[in-house]
């Protein structure tokens, strides 16, 4: 019997910005802590990290009444139905679809090429310091086993919910929001959000494309790889497309 594809429904205006969410991710995959430091801002860390999976985006927005409104919107790996980080993968297995429709990796068969983060039209996947690829796997260890994702089972307020995709997409509707996000993009997230207002005002892009340079690579280099006719020019070629060529002063500015 097939599984119906699940997911994650994010609902900006039910989140308090409380950051449970990151803090049961951690515990739950042993992520270690970082030091930051305040940037005039509230939101911490200020970006994802290869230790930190998902996180609260603090969005500041003028209101009608003079007051400030604060949108909080969890940002992840989105679990794309077309992922371009699983396209422009060279290496077998390194990123793999469970059963359920998350999007999982395993360190063991990255070689830390980098490309998936080209890949990706949502700038999710991070690299440790090990150069292995890091990122938001839905808990797929737990939902394997029934279970719900860390960060929807700590949620206070339902601002996260796991469940049938389907499911979530109609109850969305009937609330009344204005834009369920991910229905149909790239296939279908598997991070799907509930707006109420347009998707820019929460960071996100009115349309997420994979970029051409990775169709390319899936449609015309990656089957000559395969079946070894320039594999390496290939995948040169390709990391120079998407990434470009590594400068001195930017190698300089690492150091």
């Amino acid at each position: 019997m097939a599984i119906a594809r699940k997911a994650l429904l994010i609902s900006p205006e039910l989140c308090i910005g409380c950051r449970g969410c990151q803090t049961a991710c951690k515990s739950w995959n042993q992520l270690p802590g970082q030091k930051t430091r305040n940037t005039g801002t509230f939101q911490n860390p200020p970006d994802l990290t290869p230790s930190l999976f998902n996180m609260i985006r603090y969005v500041e927005m003028p209101s009608e009444t003079n007051m400030v409104r604060w949108l909080f919107v969890s940002r992840r790996c989105m679990h794309c139905g077309d992922a371009g980080c699983m396209k422009i993968c060279p290496a077998p297995g390194a990123l793999y679809r469970t059963k359920e429709g998350a999007v999982a990796f395993n360190k063991e068969k990255c070689i830390g090429c980098k490309l998936c983060v080209a890949g990706c039209p949502f700038d999710v996947p991070r690299y440790d310091e090990k150069d292995k690829v890091t990122k938001c796997h839905l808990c797929f260890d737990r939902i394997a086993e029934g279970l719900q994702p860390a960060c929807a089972k700590t949620c206070p307020t339902g601002a996260i919910r796991y469940g049938e995709r389907d499911s979530l997409i109609g109850s969305a509707k009937k609330l009344g929001y204005a834009k369920v996000y991910g229905e149909t993009d790239l296939d279908g997230l598997g991070a799907i959000y509930a707006f109420k207002d347009a998707p820019k005002l929460y960071g996100m892009s009115e349309k997420p494309e994979i970029p051409e340079s990775v169709v390319f690579w899936h449609k015309v280099l990656k089957p000559l790889a395969y079946i070894g006719l320039g594999g390496a020019v290939a995948a040169s070629l390709l990391h120079y497309i998407a990434i470009g060529p590594k400068k001195d002063e930017e190698v300089k500015k690492d150091e």
